[in-house]
């Protein structure tokens, strides 16, 4: 089989939409050349994008044009280290995504615990914020709330009532050892993260799990959000203003 059947039958099985590089395509290097030929005859064609230097998706098409990756697809050759999670996207591009602020940032905060990540994927840059906890495929999900918490204040156009629904919503939708994990990831937060996130599962989580959360607290200590109990019933119980 020539190497550019070979490359064709590779990409036709690659999911579209998602990024791909040449290590995907398992060339040898002396293939190399012959792969970037047929990979520039696919981008001619429009079978395929180029995001970046030696970074491809095949474009997705619907009845409103072509739709880029996502972010997270974009910048998953900075996200993983030898397919391994060692990072999320965190920042104003998160809580759009969640739907908490209709704003898009200019540069994407990409969270890691031991590395400063720096990307840059076409137009598309990315600056280090260091995580509070080690990020793996089973946990980034439940940091991403964690830190959706933290900054609440602080996210632009935000509605508190609705974004306290959508956090809410998501996490009485995790199963009960992803709430009892994202509970001990609390403590290493700022205290207020741990006050609002006890608020919010009070009421469907047992007694000795919120425990953590309210024996780790102060209990001089006010949190400021600027949430009343209009929005937030049992703010008070977690001295939440």
């Amino acid at each position: 089989m020539s190497v550019s059947k070979k490359i064709e039958d590779k990409i036709n099985k690659l999911p579209v939409g998602d990024t791909f590089t040449y290590q995907a395509l398992s060339v040898r290097p002396d293939e190399y050349a012959a792969t970037a030929k047929s990979l520039e005859r696919l981008i001619k064609k429009g079978v395929l994008k180029r995001v970046s230097t030696g970074v491809f998706y095949k474009p997705r098409q619907t009845v409103f044009g072509e739709i880029k990756p996502r972010e997270e697809d974009l910048l998953k050759n900075y996200l993983f280290e030898n397919d391994k999670r060692i990072a999320y996207i965190t920042g104003l591009s998160l809580y759009n995504r969640l739907g908490l602020t209709t704003q898009v940032p200019k540069v994407i905060k990409i969270a890691s615990r031991d590395k400063r990540i720096f990307a840059s994927v076409g137009t598309l840059k990315g600056k280090p914020v260091k995580s509070y906890i080690d990020v793996n495929d089973k946990n980034y999900y439940l940091l991403e709330i964690l830190d959706a918490l933290k900054d609440f204040k602080q996210i632009p156009d935000l509605d508190k009532k609705s974004g306290l629904l959508i956090l809410a919503d998501r996490i009485r939708n995790l199963e009960d050892k992803d709430i009892i994990r994202m509970i001990k990831y609390a403590l290493k937060y700022p205290p207020r993260v741990r006050a609002i996130l006890g608020a919010l599962i009070e009421n469907f989580m047992a007694a000795n799990q919120i425990g953590l959360l309210k024996e780790s607290l102060n209990p001089l200590s006010q949190y400021e959000y600027k949430i009343n109990t209009d929005i937030l019933p049992n703010a008070n119980n977690w001295n939440i203003l």
